[in-house]
């Protein structure tokens, strides 16, 4: 991500966003974690930086849960 920080502008944003997969959350969440890479950019903090690898880590794995559990009780209902 430092890197790629320096890029310009919305390219550098859709770069980093792009490779922690934000299309594959939620609403909210792939919100949330454009605005926190935002202010990556804007600052520069190795330390912001880690803690946007972990939360996107962590909400891409509960939306990949979620999408399995849906798709199992979408399957169940149809067999009714």
């Amino acid at each position: 991500m430092l890197a790629l920080r320096k890029e310009q502008g919305i390219e550098a944003l859709k770069t980093i966003t792009d490779r922690l997969r934000v299309q594959d959350m939620g609403p909210a969440d792939h919100i949330y974690t454009k605005h926190e890479v935002k202010a990556f950019l804007e600052t520069g903090d190795v330390k912001a930086a880690e803690e946007i690898l972990k939360r996107a880590a962590e909400r891409l794995t509960f939306w990949e849960r979620e999408s399995v559990r849906m798709s199992r009780e979408r399957g169940q209902r149809m067999r009714w």
